[in-house]
């Protein structure tokens, strides 16, 4: 059974602290999708809702110190109860602060898979990659060998989203090159792939490679079905097309608009 199958038939809970930019899009897409969103950020109650969750998606795009303590909080208690963690380091690197969060949070609770730009993940460990605002700046670099080298270090699934998207383990690689051009022009659209991560995560069991990549295929299989149905695909109109799509898209329709490739070597 196809993971994208098993999260409708499982509705897996998807605990997320995220950005007060994206949240009511976050919730609405995994509803879409066909999994159930808590949105719970105060640290009185992070740790108990992420032993409750299917998985957590820890995002710090509006970032402060509370919610680092929850971000903390609900990472840690997701270890110890065995709960996927997934990791959106929005605009990592921008700011010594919001990069310093970012390495609080990598060396107290362990990721199940990390999910950003390239610009993101680079900072996150270390190597240099020109970043503008929450967004890739210019840059030059092998992304499959950074995918790569990030996945070892963070020994997590690493998720690299562009043009083409990129999802290593550190042993293995796949390159996926579904999606349409009008997901760089909704805020939170990253965001919100992230959480999809999450729930194709929940119900994932070992294979968590495996399941990042389905999940990256099917927003972007989502995304082409969402613009092939407007006849003037505009970015208002294209949202509403999109959050459809994220319920409509059949695990057939999936398998046959999928274009996930293994890298070798």
């Amino acid at each position: 059974m196809s993971y994208l199958q098993q999260v409708r038939d499982n509705n897996p809970l998807i605990h997320n602290i995220t950005n007060m930019v994206v949240t009511n899009f976050t919730a609405n897409g995994l509803l879409a999708l066909g999994a159930s969103p808590f949105m719970a950020h105060a640290p009185e109650e992070a740790a108990d809702v992420a032993k409750m969750a299917g998985a957590v998606v820890l995002n710090i795009g509006t970032l402060d110190e509370r919610v680092v303590e929850s971000i903390l909080l609900a990472g840690l208690s997701a270890n110890a109860h065995n709960v996927p963690v997934v990791l959106d380091p929005v605009g990592a690197g921008a700011t010594d602060y919001r990069t310093q969060a970012v390495q609080r949070i990598i060396h107290k609770v362990k990721l199940a898979a990390l999910r950003g730009n390239v610009a993101e993940v680079a900072n996150v460990i270390g190597e240099s990659w020109a970043i503008k605002g929450v967004d890739a700046g210019e840059g030059s670099g092998d992304v499959i060998a950074l995918a790569r080298t990030a996945a070892k270090k963070l020994e997590c699934v690493v998720v690299i989203t562009g043009k083409e998207d990129v999802i290593s383990d550190g042993s293995r690689t796949y390159v996926v090159s579904n999606g349409h051009p009008l997901l760089t022009r909704l805020t939170g659209a990253g965001c919100l792939l992230s959480s999809v991560v999450g729930a194709f995560l929940a119900v994932s069991g070992d294979s968590l490679l495996e399941a990042a990549a389905d999940a990256v295929s099917f927003y972007g299989v989502a995304a082409e079905a969402a613009a092939e149905q407007s006849s003037r695909p505009l970015p208002g109109s294209f949202q509403i097309g999109f959050l459809n799509q994220l319920a409509l898209v059949t695990p057939e329709l999936f398998l046959e608009h999928s274009k996930i490739k293994e890298i070798k070597g």
